[in-house]
């Protein structure tokens, strides 16, 4: 058994652990949207789209008219009536909400695209990543986004003794195992979110570092100031600036 496997089965015990879903007009959903429509190849209005973890369809409902059908799929049910409502404001006719478990199987009609954003590293185990290749056509083309290592704050916080705040600076800097013996979810590096997609069906075909929203910090003054100083740009080169990392790839 790997250490990866080791470290899953510790921590996550096989459960799914629900992330809350961002606001769609927060602007870390506005980022990814952005960059997304950079990936040229990606848009083509005769493709099927999945949302793996679509949450209350923030992202996936947007993006609806670009193409011929999508599905937002979920694990459980807790944003379902955010999602029906979402798709009713967007006349996104065209979408549906589908209740899922990716980890146990892949979607049983293949589709032409597939994103997931800060998805994975909820999943209780690494290896339901084969079932998002499985769930593509050949060829078909896929956007994920995971929590970068490299980011000054933990993004989903930790169980860690005697300390009351959860997200604390440079925490996930620490070597993985002490790292994820008390974080609540997974966090990558490049190198192993690629590894992982290539390992379970996909070709890495770019990968882009998203720049923080600075949504951390609650004095809407402060934000604005680094927003624009700092952190303005979708994109970085630097991983420190970078909150999450975004992979496009392709299905083998």
């Amino acid at each position: 058994m790997s250490n990866t496997q080791r470290v899953d089965k510790s921590l996550f015990e096989g459960k799914h652990y629900l992330g809350k879903p961002a606001d769609a007009d927060d602007l870390l959903v506005k980022r990814r949207i952005a960059i997304l429509k950079e990936f040229q190849a990606f848009w083509d209005k005769e493709s099927s789209l999945v949302d793996i973890g679509c949450g209350n369809g923030n992202t996936v409902l947007p993006l609806a008219k670009e193409f011929k059908k999508v599905i937002g799929l979920e694990y459980a049910p807790d944003h379902q009536a955010d999602f029906e409502k979402l798709k009713n404001e967007l006349n996104a006719e065209n979408a549906s909400w589908k209740q899922h478990d990716i980890c146990a199987a892949p979607l049983e009609s293949k589709v032409d695209r597939l994103i997931s954003f800060e998805v994975i590293e909820h999943l209780p185990t690494e290896d339901g990543v084969k079932n998002y290749a499985s769930s593509l056509n050949t060829g078909g083309l896929c956007a994920i986004s995971v929590p970068n290592k490299w980011w000054i704050f933990e993004t989903h916080g930790a169980s860690l003794p005697l300390l009351p705040w959860n997200r604390v600076p440079l925490f996930s800097w620490l070597p993985r195992p002490i790292h994820e013996r008390f974080a609540l979810a997974r966090i990558y590096t490049k190198k192993r979110i690629t590894t992982l997609l290539e390992d379970s069906g996909f070709e890495v075909l770019e990968t882009k570092l998203v720049t923080a929203p600075m949504d951390v910090i609650k004095w809407k003054p402060l934000q604005q100031i680094l927003r624009k100083l700092f952190f303005g740009n979708h994109t970085t080169i630097w991983p420190f600036k970078a909150v999450s990392i975004m992979v496009f790839a392709r299905k083998k």
